[in-house]
């Protein structure tokens, strides 16, 4: 009688702390580029593409992997090291998984770099409920995929493959939907993807050359994803990212879709 009572007891507090974190709220920190540090309602920290260390406009007060505190999982779009990172350091301080297309795990564990445990395998359709509430599901990304790693007998660059690029949807527990297109250039699945999964908040690459225009950009926004909200990254890290907010609203147009005003580390909630 005791034990059928103190699972009622602890079905009650389960369901109330899941009622809790159902209506509570995201928080999206940006670092720069593709880089997010994502705080789920129900408390768990996901880091997102983190190029911290080598980023060239991140905030300063930002550069410290010690300063983002604990981590629960990583997500890696490809294998690109504005994208990478700094994603295996902070997987094994955290002993968080890292999860990144299937062929970018494999060569991150036949190159000697991730234990089996932390590269655990996935692929584009693929979804996972890593906590209570929270699934995150692996999409299509039109780009490329490779790592330069400096080999350290010959103290020469090495090029590995690294998979396929891919983004993510990431549902939370309060139901919201977020978005990472990683980099993309445009596909008309956006569509599919935009009528299928319905995100609510897109992070949508908008500075050219590597990724989409600011018109491309706004095209696959407004025309395709359709979601309530969008954050424009991946722009003016580098010369060739010439794409610009400014450019990417006005080629949106007149539209409901809120743009989020945003510079390297801001955060807001959702």
């Amino acid at each position: 009688m005791i034990f059928r009572l103190l699972s009622i007891i602890t079905a009650t507090c389960l369901a109330l702390a899941g009622a809790a974190n159902a209506q509570g709220k995201a928080e999206l920190l940006w670092y720069s580029q593709a880089a997010f540090k994502l705080t789920t309602p129900g408390g768990k920290v996901i880091m997102i593409d983190p190029w911290i260390m080598g980023a060239t406009k991140i905030p300063p007060e930002l550069k410290d992997l010690g300063k983002i505190g604990k981590v629960d999982l990583v997500l890696v779009t490809h294998g690109h090291g504005d994208h990478l990172g700094d994603a295996i350091e902070i997987s094994k301080t955290n002993n968080a998984p890292l999860w990144a297309p299937a062929g970018l795990n494999q060569m991150l564990l036949t190159l000697g770099l991730m234990p089996a445990n932390l590269v655990p395998r996935m692929n584009k359709g693929g979804i996972i409920e890593p906590f209570p509430g929270v699934k995150i599901t692996m999409v299509r990304a039109e780009h490329s995929s490779e790592m330069l790693l400096k080999d350290p007998v010959t103290g020469k660059n090495t090029t590995y493959s690294a998979g396929e690029p891919v983004g993510f949807i990431i549902e939370l527990e309060n139901g919201f939907k977020i978005y990472h297109m990683g980099d993309t250039g445009l596909f008309g699945d956006m569509k599919l993807i935009g009528d299928y999964y319905k995100p609510d908040l897109l992070l949508v690459p908008i500075g050219g050359h590597y990724v989409m225009n600011p018109k491309d950009a706004a095209y696959a926004t407004k025309e395709l994803i359709k979601p309530k909200m969008a954050w424009p990254m991946h722009y003016a890290s580098n010369p060739f990212l010439k794409g610009t907010p400014a450019e990417y609203k006005a080629a949106l147009g007149q539209t409901s879709i809120q743009v989020i005003d945003a510079e390297p580390g801001t955060k807001k909630q959702f």
